[in-house]
């Protein structure tokens, strides 16, 4: 799995002129899943999405976690995170997990994540064309990728 967590401090996703979700404080997660993904790239995703310390403390100094500080999170699948582009000019996406595979992780790491969180998670939707409106804070944006742990 792939995830690019952007903090922020309004968010929202747009599909066919409707707001699908909105946030205030927060994380907007692109999240990316390959056929190779499992309950355990789900599992450590989500626990390290809640627990790093990306949102400032009282000196000024990125010391807390989503968690501390209440925020919100909207999940949105981007299978472009797997783009591949070091033949030619268009990228390739051969890594992107297929459909029957992804769509399952995508809804159970939305689901882990609503209980590491401890309240709902805001989604995009699967496969939908969709306008992602946000403010980023900082900017702050943090690229994960569960086969790169270390």
């Amino acid at each position: 799995m792939r995830a690019v967590i952007q903090r922020v401090l309004q968010a929202s996703v747009t599909i066919e002129e409707n707001i699908k979700s909105e946030i205030q404080q927060g994380y907007v997660v692109l999240l990316g899943c390959e056929n190779a993904d499992t309950e355990e790239d789900i599992q450590w995703l989500a626990r390290k999405i809640a627990l790093i310390r990306l949102f400032d403390d009282e000196n000024g100094v990125m010391n807390k976690s989503i968690l501390d500080v209440g925020g919100d999170i909207i999940v949105v699948s981007q299978f472009t995170l797997w783009a591949s582009y070091k033949k030619g000019n268009r990228p390739s996406y051969l890594r992107a997990g297929s459909h029957d595979v992804t769509i399952p992780l995508y809804e159970r790491f939305v689901k882990v994540m609503s209980e590491q969180l401890g309240k709902p998670v805001q989604t995009g939707e699967f496969g939908a064309y969709m306008k992602v409106s946000l403010v980023n804070d900082g900017p702050v944006t943090i690229c994960i990728d569960t086969k790169n742990k270390e």
